[in-house]
């Protein structure tokens, strides 16, 4: 990894306010001239990492389906910051705490 791009991932890691865990799902978006799956392994109840090569620009909001387990989570996110080629990083809009619970628990 590029020292700028590990500077650049410290930034963000500083400025979470939740957790992370290393569960890797198929995340389908929605949204800006922008449809498809992406695939996260770094999620948590304040957002996730999509990894997609599509163009998507920081302030963009993603209508995001995530599957959990036997359940599936929707809910609005916005685009924080952008990695073109690579990926989006992404904050929850309006998660709801059943939602936010599940994603604290992981797949069941």
């Amino acid at each position: 990894m590029s020292d700028e791009l590990a500077e650049n991932q410290g930034l963000h890691d500083e400025r979470r306010h939740h957790d992370r865990s290393r569960l890797i799902v198929d995340v389908f978006f929605d949204g800006q001239d922008a449809t498809g799956v992406a695939s996260t392994k770094d999620i948590g109840a304040g957002g996730l990492y999509l990894n997609t090569q599509a163009e998507i620009s920081e302030g963009a909001v993603l209508l995001l389906r995530i599957p959990i387990g036997q359940k599936q989570i929707v809910v609005n996110a916005e685009v924080v910051y952008s990695n073109p080629g690579r990926g989006v990083g992404v904050r929850f809009e309006g998660l709801s705490d059943e939602d936010r619970t599940l994603l604290e628990q992981g797949p069941s």
